[in-house]
């Protein structure tokens, strides 16, 4: 063995983290505990006997293009299918807009590797999807966190913050957004703030990066268009995934973006896989062209929606004094705000005790602030589970306080 690896390590790797998230799923694994803690879709809403079927399919029609290499920039039925979909829903784009990842947190690698060098500034929400800043923070990037208020990041800090950059001759890579029920806040940024954003990043010349994987899971208000429609010209990147609404094991996700920036992506992934697995893309393309994916939608929706209720009128019910929480319209996450004085980490062992886990807020804010935060997954569990965990929550918070 060589006699000192960490002399010949690179600075990337050296600047990596685990996911804290993965990590405490490690203590999770107790017998009868109740984990909010994972973003994971139900089991129960896995098509099996249609996969079944179209596997078979996919194998019968198209075996040997199926199990074969395919093209880095994915399957062109697949693409074709994304495209038109978005089209209907207002988006101008063509097929050379878009390229198939291997779930969006590839394209969450990807786009750093193509735009990050070491100390670049990216700017993005207090607090804001941990898989976003692990990716960022891999190759070297700053982050400059906005606070966010019920609309999501507030576009007066935001600017305040764009501004303090130009007057140090400095401007950040991007600006990096979660709008539609945001992981972890589970807030949804309404158009005007679009706007307001859309608007500073034209001002300053900045790239948005918006990251929808939750966007099709809406259970209540009104669906806001994509920063990326709102935009028109190129300006924005526009993250998706099949891994919420389908299934996460297939690992598909995509990006949208001018063609000059989806063509660096395409040797970016050239290098790193090749390609994403062309058997599951065509069995994903089979799916949604046999209405599989719209018609099972809407049941997903329905359970999560159910869940969420449930969750909400549970935490009412149990949670004691000074503890609030967000409502979302959608998605998998709401985001639960303790009083100032508690730490959320000295609650989570009291909570293991209790047999009920959470992820710990302070992991989502890149300056470490959030101590007293947490985020809960309602989407996983039962509906009967979460109330259940709910209560065991609110014991160990009591308990703490």
């Amino acid at each position: 063995m060589i006699s000192n690896l960490n002399a010949i390590y690179s600075t990337s790797v050296k600047a990596m983290k685990r996911s804290v998230i993965r990590e405490l799923l490690k203590l999770t694994q107790k017998k009868d505990l109740i984990s909010f803690a994972g973003g994971l879709p139900a089991v129960d809403t896995f098509p099996i006997e249609q996969l079944k079927e179209i596997c078979t399919e996919v194998l019968d029609t198209q075996g040997a293009q199926a199990l074969q290499y395919g093209a880095t920039e994915g399957d062109t039925r697949l693409r074709e299918i994304l495209v038109e979909r978005y089209k209907a829903s207002g988006l101008k784009i063509e097929l050379d807009n878009l390229v198939i990842t291997t779930a969006s947190q590839q394209a969450l690698d990807l786009i750093p590797k193509i735009f990050i060098n070491p100390g670049d500034k990216i700017i993005c929400g207090l607090p804001t999807y941990l898989g976003g800043l692990s990716a960022f923070g891999n190759y070297g990037a700053e982050f400059i966190g906005i606070k966010l208020d019920e609309k999501g990041e507030r576009a007066d800090l935001m600017e305040k913050a764009l501004e303090e950059l130009k007057a140090k001759g400095e401007k950040p890579k991007f600006i990096y957004l979660v709008p539609d029920f945001q992981n972890p806040a589970g807030i949804t940024m309404p158009e005007s703030r679009r706007l307001e954003i859309i608007a500073l990043a034209r001002k300053y010349d900045v790239l948005i990066v918006e990251d929808s994987p939750y966007r099709e899971l809406r259970f209540n208000g009104k669906p806001q268009k994509t920063i990326y429609e709102l935009e028109g010209t190129g300006q924005v990147i526009l993250l998706g995934t099949m891994s919420k609404i389908f299934v996460p094991g297939f690992r598909i996700g995509w990006v949208v973006a001018h063609p000059e920036i989806i063509d660096k992506i395409v040797v970016a992934k050239q290098a790193t896989d090749l390609c994403t697995s062309p058997f599951v893309q065509k069995i994903t393309a089979k799916y949604i062209e046999k209405g599989y994916f719209d018609q099972n939608l809407k049941g997903i929706i329905n359970s999560y929606r159910d869940k969420r209720d449930g969750m909400l009128a549970a935490f009412k019910k149990y949670m004691p004094e000074g503890v609030s929480w967000t409502e979302p319209e959608g998605g998998l996450f709401l985001f639960l705000t303790l009083p100032e004085h508690m730490d959320a980490e000295k609650l989570f062992a009291v909570a293991i005790e209790e047999n009920v886990a959470f992820v710990l807020g302070h992991v989502f804010h890149c300056d470490g602030s959030g101590r007293n935060t947490m985020r809960i997954n309602f989407s996983f569990m039962s509906k009967e589970l979460n109330d259940e965990g709910a209560r065991r929550l609110a014991n160990a918070i009591k308990r703490t306080m």
